[in-house]
Order: C-alpha cells, then sequence, then structure tokens
C-alpha cells in the first residue's frame, strides 16, 4: 500500500514539474515569436555581435546593444543585476533569448519599442476552505457553558461564544493566532472561560462594562479592569533564544528590555510599533541584551548596533540598516586641526577607535580625512576636538645675579740681599707697600748716628728692607637677564661659556742613522659655563610646574704657566610649581674661601706688638655666591 503511495506522488509530482516547465517553454516560444515578428522592420535583431562584459548592470548592457544596432529598448529600472558574460558571433535575438531564460525576464513590444521586465508568476487563485464547526453550545437559561476544543482557532472561539451568549467576549490582537484546547460541560459561562484561559496559559480580565477579554499573562491590564488607559502600547514578544518587551509612548518613543534576543527581530519589532520605515542591506545576525527607557528611535538603534559589525544611516524618511563597510552606509569625512600637526595627533588615536576605519594624513591642510563607519567616524572627531586644544607658549625670565666679595690684609717687613742693588720705590697711600733701597738705608743709619750716642754703622749695596702695611677689599657683581620661549612640556636650554686652552707637549724619539726628537704643541681647550635647562608644564588653572636643572663650573688658579686650568662645579635639580607671572627665587650657591699666611723670625714673630717687626702676614677672605631668578609667564 505504501509502495503505492509512493508512486503516486512521485507521479503528481513529475506531472507538476513538467506542467511547470511547459508553461515556461511556452512563455519563452511566445517572447521569440514575438521578436521574429518585428524582425523585417528591426534588421539590427540580427545582427552578430562580439560582446564581452564584466561586472556590468543588465540594464547598461540591454541598452548598449540597443544603441549600437538600432534598437529601440527600455529597460526595467530595478535590473540591475550584474553581468559577467562572453558572447562570440552570436545574433542580438539570442543574446535577448538568453537573458529572459536567464535571469527569467519578460519581453513585451509596443509597436517597435522592446521593453525588458522582470517576470512575476501569476498569483494563484486559492479556494478558501469552509471554516471548522466549532463544538460549543450555550444554554441560556442556565448560563451554562458546553465546549468540546481541539487546537481551534481562539478568534472563531470567542466569536462563537459571543454568537451564542450574546455576551462580548474579545482577544488582544496579538493572540489572534492562538490555538486553544479544552473540554469543559455544563459550567457557568464565566467560570468556563477562566478555565479555558487557565488550560491554555492565558489571562481573562473581566471588565466593568461586563466584556470578558482574553491576553497574554505578563501584559498590563490598568485599562481594562475600567480604569484609564494611556494612549501606549505594549507588546511582549519570546523566541528560542530570548524574549524581548517594546512599548511605545505614541511620540517615537520607545521602551525596550530585551534578554538574548535576535538584533533582527527586535528592530522590526519596535520599527512596525512607531511606524518607521526601514531597509537591510544585509542580515543581522547576532542576539542583543539591553534594557532603555522612553528613547527615541535612533538612539534606540545606537543601542542595539553599539559594538556589532552594524550600523545605520537616515536617508529621507527610511533608514538604512547594514554592515558598517556596505556602499551606502560608508561615511567619509575631513577633519581639519586647529592647534596641532596631522603627523602627531594619529598616533594619539586609541587603535580601538581606528578599528575598521581609513585615516589619511592632509598636511597641506592640517587635516585628516576618515573613510568608514559614521557613528565611528563622529566618534574620532570628538575624540580629536577634546585633544585638539591650544598648546601654551611660556615666555621665561631669568635673572642670574653672580656676587664675588674679597678681603685681604697684608702687614709685616720683609729685609733681605738681592742679586742687584734697589731703588726706593712703592706706594705710600691708601696702602703702605714700600721698599728701602741701601743707599735710604744708609741715610736714615747716618741720620741716626749723628745723634752721637748711637753708632748702628751701614749696609751693604744690596741690602733691602720692603714694608708693607695693606688692606683691599672689593665686591663684584655681575647681573645678567636672559629669554627663552618654549611651548608646553619642551625644554629650554640657556648656557653662559668660557674657553682657555692649555699646552700639550708630546716628544716622539725616532731612531734612524741619526736618533731625532719629534716635538708636538697642541693647545687643547677647556670650556667653564653656567648652563640652565628649564622643563615647563602648564596645569589646567595656568599654574607652572618647573623642571630646573643648573650647572656651574669656574676656573681656579693654574699650577704652571702652560697647564690646564683648575676647575671647580656647582649644580643643582629641583622641581617646583609657581603660579603664572609669579617670581621665584632659586640657587643661593655660595662658596666662601679663607685664606691665611705668614712668615717671620723665629720666637720674635710671636712676640705681641713686635712681631710686627720681625714677620710678613696675608689674610684673604673671598665669599662668592650665585643667586638665579625665574619668572614663567604663559602666553597662548
Amino acid at each position: 500500500m505504501k509502495s503505492i503511495i509512493r508512486i503516486f506522488l512521485l507521479t503528481a509530482f513529475l506531472f507538476l514539474a513538467g506542467s511547470v516547465r511547459l508553461s515556461a517553454q511556452e512563455r519563452f516560444d511566445s517572447i521569440e515569436a514575438k521578436l521574429n515578428l518585428i524582425g523585417s522592420e528591426n534588421p539590427g535583431l540580427y545582427e552578430k555581435v562580439e560582446v564581452s562584459v564584466d561586472g556590468i548592470s543588465m540594464q547598461e548592457f540591454i541598452r548598449g546593444l540597443g544603441t549600437a544596432n538600432n534598437l529601440n529598448v527600455s529597460v526595467e529600472p530595478n535590473l540591475n543585476t550584474k553581468i559577467y558574460q562572453n558572447f562570440s558571433n552570436v545574433r542580438v535575438l539570442d543574446v535577448f533569448m538568453f537573458l529572459a531564460r536567464k535571469f527569467d525576464l519578460d519581453i513585451n513590444l509596443t509597436g517597435s519599442i522592446i521593453s525588458f521586465s522582470q517576470h512575476h508568476a501569476p498569483v494563484p487563485v486559492l479556494v478558501k476552505a469552509a471554516p471548522k464547526v466549532l463544538n460549543i453550545n450555550y444554554d441560556s437559561g442556565t448560563n451554562n457553558l458546553d465546549m468540546d476544543l481541539s487546537t481551534d482557532s481562539l478568534k472563531y472561539v470567542v466569536k462563537e461564544i459571543t454568537r451564542q451568549s450574546q455576551k462580548n467576549v474579545l482577544c488582544s490582537p496579538d493572540l489572534s493566532g492562538k490555538l486553544v484546547s479544552g473540554y469543559i460541560q455544563g459550567t457557568p459561562l464565566p467560570q468556563a472561560l477562566n478555565m479555558l484561559a487557565f488550560s491554555n496559559n492565558l489571562k481573562l480580565v473581566n471588565t466593568k462594562d461586563n466584556v470578558f477579554l482574553f491576553v497574554k499573562p505578563d501584559v498590563p491590564t490598568s485599562g481594562a479592569n475600567g480604569t484609564n488607559s494611556s494612549s501606549a502600547s505594549h507588546n511582549s514578544f519570546g523566541s528560542a533564544s530570548g524574549s524581548y518587551k517594546v512599548k511605545s509612548d505614541g511620540n517615537k518613543s520607545v521602551t525596550v528590555e530585551a534578554q538574548a534576543a535576535p538584533i533582527y527581530d527586535v528592530i522590526n519589532a519596535v520599527s512596525n510599533e512607531v511606524k518607521v520605515q526601514y531597509f537591510l542591506f544585509s542580515e543581522l545576525k547576532g542576539l542583543t541584551t539591553f534594557n532603555i527607557e522612553n528613547a527615541p528611535y535612533e538612539s534606540f538603534l545606537n543601542h542595539v548596533l553599539n559594538g556589532t559589525d552594524y550600523t545605520f544611516r537616515k536617508q529621507g524618511d527610511v533608514y538604512l540598516i547594514g554592515d558598517r563597510n556596505i556602499e551606502g552606509l560608508r561615511a567619509t569625512k575631513v577633519i581639519q586641526l586647529q592647534s596641532h600637526e596631522v603627523q602627531k595627533i594619529v598616533d594619539f588615536i586609541p587603535a580601538d577607535l581606528k578599528k575598521g576605519v581609513d585615516i589619511k594624513m592632509f598636511p597641506d591642510l592640517s587635516s585628516l580625512i576618515l573613510c568608514g563607519s559614521e557613528p565611528r567616524i563622529d566618534e574620532i572627531e570628538s575624540f580629536i576636538r577634546q585633544i585638539d586644544k591650544p598648546v601654551p607658549n611660556i615666555s621665561i625670565e631669568v635673572m642670574i645675579v653672580d656676587v664675588n666679595q674679597s678681603h685681604t690684609v697684608a702687614t709685616g717687613i720683609e729685609a733681605g740681599l738681592d742679586q742687584q742693588p734697589r731703588t726706593t720705590g712703592g706706594t705710600v697711600f691708601p696702602g703702605l707697600n714700600l721698599t728701602l733701597s741701601s743707599s735710604t738705608i744708609n741715610d736714615i743709619i747716618s741720620g741716626i748716628n749723628g745723634m752721637g750716642f748711637v753708632n748702628l754703622g751701614s749696609v751693604t749695596p744690596n741690602f733691602y728692607v720692603t714694608l708693607k702695611a695693606m688692606e683691599t677689599q672689593g665686591i663684584l657683581k655681575i647681573h645678567s637677564t636672559p629669554r627663552v620661549a618654549t611651548i608646553n612640556g619642551t625644554e629650554a636650554k640657556m648656557s653662559i661659556s668660557n674657553t682657555e686652552y692649555y699646552l700639550e707637549q708630546t716628544n716622539q724619539q725616532v731612531v734612524t742613522t741619526v736618533a731625532q726628537t719629534i716635538v708636538t704643541n697642541v693647545y687643547k681647550p677647556v670650556n667653564a659655563e653656567l648652563a640652565i635647562t628649564i622643563n615647563p608644564r602648564v596645569s589646567g588653572d595656568e599654574q607652572v610646574t618647573l623642571e630646573i636643572t643648573v650647572k656651574q663650573s669656574t676656573f681656579t688658579t693654574r699650577i704652571s704657566p702652560t697647564a690646564p686650568p683648575g676647575n671647580t662645579s656647582r649644580d643643582f635639580k629641583s622641581i617646583i610649581r609657581v603660579k603664572n607671572g609669579e617670581m621665584i627665587m632659586i640657587g643661593g650657591l655660595e662658596e666662601e674661601t679663607t685664606n691665611e699666611s705668614g712668615s717671620g723670625v723665629p720666637l720674635l714673630s710671636r712676640i705681641p706688638i713686635i712681631k710686627w717687626f720681625f714677620s710678613s702676614r696675608t689674610k684673604a677672605k673671598t665669599k662668592d655666591k650665585l643667586t638665579i631668578f625665574i619668572k614663567p609667564t604663559v602666553v597662548y
């Protein structure tokens, strides 16, 4: 028996397929016959062509054939399928028939005009089946209801109960396709309806107007119990993967609660709820979970598509939704910078923001060219505007004060024999530094000898005496005020240097037949400098943090005329914070030197008072102080 049924079904299928194929063949034969009828008046149909196309739209291809062969053609705008074909030595009529068969086209004639359109199969006429007779009986005398239902439509069940009982029984629109089952015998109408609702996971609401309403269990019924209900609509949906609720306030603002719901289903439900038109460029895949309240439609789309590969764009009243890189959704924007160089700012854009966006630098216009998803481009532009701020310039005024104080006292008597006689000379005022020759000393001795009671004799011609009683002091003040300017966060450096040279002598022994010594003299430089390095950083309240490094080196006395000079150095580093335009003092690098030396006759040079006649003493004290004042000024 089963084999007979299979043979019958196979025969029916083959018959149906053959009928469809025969019908299509008859349509193509009719098209070819119509083209042959106008062939005599349009010889271009029989012209042979050599054509090779790669990715041209069907509309342009047919128009090109018509223009090249003097044929009047009309093509529907929606025929934009890309064609990848190669035709060699074939008639134009054969090309037309090939396109009609391959792409299921209709070719109609209006005089000599050949019209191409997409073929639409005629809609089959469906014979409406007679509605099923429901097994429902109502007794108006006892108000009892009998029902025997098995997967019957709730819409027709409530209609039949209303007809028989003359009491209004309704169901919500979203339950129009709900199927119910149940067996109830001799039960009053309200209890019977409650039992039907309970057994089919529904909720029965009895309004104050004595209307019975079947709704879903989770739908609020504030408007059904007699209170005033708002104009908002509230729909709940469920699927195998998740659920979501959509509520509209009537002003195209929606409240959506979704739990692992398909993205496409949520967008479709919300769009239908607020009556917004949309067009999908690609299939929306993936699930979403979110909860928003009273959000405009565009804000809803931003929430549901954020973090996915999809985006949207509004064109007129229609929202275009699809993959971010699809033509039509892809955007290009030029962002001109105001304060920074394009080469530097690209490196500061986070990698996550640049993902999927092509960024090109245009230094001539100080601009960036961005191509990609419009929401992501807007996000990058917002970030650039936040950091594209004017960089402050800092004018730094430095005042360097170097004070050198010295105090020297030299006293004593020096006597001796020189190789040659000396002459009397020196200074008496303001300081005593006098050298007496032997003749002067002898004159003084002669004056003393003339007193008659003392005879000191005379000194040799080479004898001399030097009397010294001097005190010197001095203050040397060096004041310099260099100025330098730099931008925020960039180091500024200034230095004052002094260069001296010393002799370096090299002896090289060359042994040939005769030993020779080659002496090479090289003068090498030695630098002493005062260097100041300042790195300023400006905060939001225009306070300036200065990182300051100061190095100072000075020359000291040489140990010999050709030796390199000695060198002393002082340096420090500090970080301070000052207000804009405020001057600070740093440094106070102080160096103090005390030197006491003397020579004299043993024992006698230590006796008070008379030690001044038998010794020579020198006492020197030097104080050197470096002070630096710095004043930063922020300039925009």
